[in-house]
């Protein structure tokens, strides 16, 4: 004890350091049993008081009921299928690893070889209303346009500290050494999709008959096929990483040849007809999978609509 009293400052130094250490070691990780990546995805209670609050929950909901504001039966103009923004970006544009806006703030403006132009997140959003929604753009300076990037952008301010620009990007599929199956893929439907989706791909109408509750696949309702569902790459890896419901990321419930069967028998069905006469203007930046002609290749509608992919991806490379 004398030893301790006489010599107290380096003991007292020492612990204080040793608590330090301790707090930064653990200050940054997450609870028990929860997901590290999930702490880039901000929490909507942490809007109370902000400046923007009620425009960014406008945008969110926005997001989550877009029929009940622009849907056939919709409050300010009855402009869209009927679909919401939500039914193809899952938890509010959230859902990690498929089609959300946490990265868009910081790759926005940005070109893109469909359009051919620099594109704003503004542009952004009405072609997904015009294509996905198969329906028409809002005005650019409305408060429902501005609440949509508010949005947007406030799902993304987690992404500069959090630093894994991964989650924010959909985990694609590699490509399958043969065509996607539209016949093997009705069987997948029937059995895994047809109770949520319809046997017919009609959807089912939720509450209020104002929305879907699960959206119809393909038919008048559905996304038109200029959507980026309507290229297979991207209708696979979005089936794989959220289909059938429950499904996500790291535990999918489809392998990954019958996610690719499914999405060519989805798109295998009648889709509204909407084409955009500036799309991939320059032949050569048409992706593998964009089954409309003409093309830079000599490979078929049919082989970019169903693959298989990898020959065209090594012939647009030389």
């Amino acid at each position: 004890m004398k030893n301790i009293r006489e010599h107290w400052f380096p003991y007292l130094l020492m612990l204080i350091t040793v608590v330090i250490i301790v707090i930064k070691l653990t200050s940054g990780n997450p609870a028990p049993g929860a997901s590290p990546d999930m702490s880039i995805i901000p929490e909507i209670n942490d809007l109370a008081g902000l400046p923007d609050e009620d425009l960014i929950r406008y945008g969110r909901d926005l997001v989550t009921s877009t029929s009940r504001y622009f849907g056939p039966k919709g409050s300010i103009v009855p402009i869209t299928n009927g679909m919401d923004c939500g039914n193809c970006h899952m938890e509010a544009g959230t859902k990690l690893y498929t089609n959300n806006f946490l990265g868009v703030a910081y790759t926005y403006p940005k070109f893109r070889e469909r359009s051919g132009r620099v594109e704003s997140i503004e542009f952004r959003v009405n072609e997904c209303m015009q294509r996905s929604l198969d329906g028409k753009a809002i005005d650019s300076n409305s408060r429902e346009m501005k609440a949509l990037v508010a949005y947007i952008k406030w799902t993304g301010k987690n992404v500069k500290e959090y630093g894994n620009m991964e989650v924010t990007r959909t985990n694609e599929l590699p490509f399958l050494n043969r065509a996607a199956d539209p016949t093997k893929g009705k069987n997948i439907y029937d059995a895994k999709c047809s109770s949520c989706h319809g046997m017919n791909g009609e959807g089912v109408s939720g509450f209020g008959a104002t929305a879907y509750r699960y959206p119809p696949l393909w038919g008048d309702n559905s996304y038109a096929v200029s959507a980026g569902m309507y290229r297979l790459t991207k209708l696979a890896s979005f089936v794989k990483n959220n289909m059938p419901l429950g499904a996500a990321y790291a535990s999918p419930q489809l392998k990954d040849e019958e996610a690719w069967d499914v999405a060519a028998y989805i798109n295998s069905q009648p889709h509204p007809k909407k084409i955009f006469a500036y799309d991939w203007r320059v032949l050569k930046t048409k992706p593998v999978d964009y089954p409309f002609g003409p093309y830079a290749d000599n490979f078929s509608e049919e082989q970019h609509k169903y693959g298989p992919y990898g020959d065209i991806a090594i012939s647009s490379k030389k």
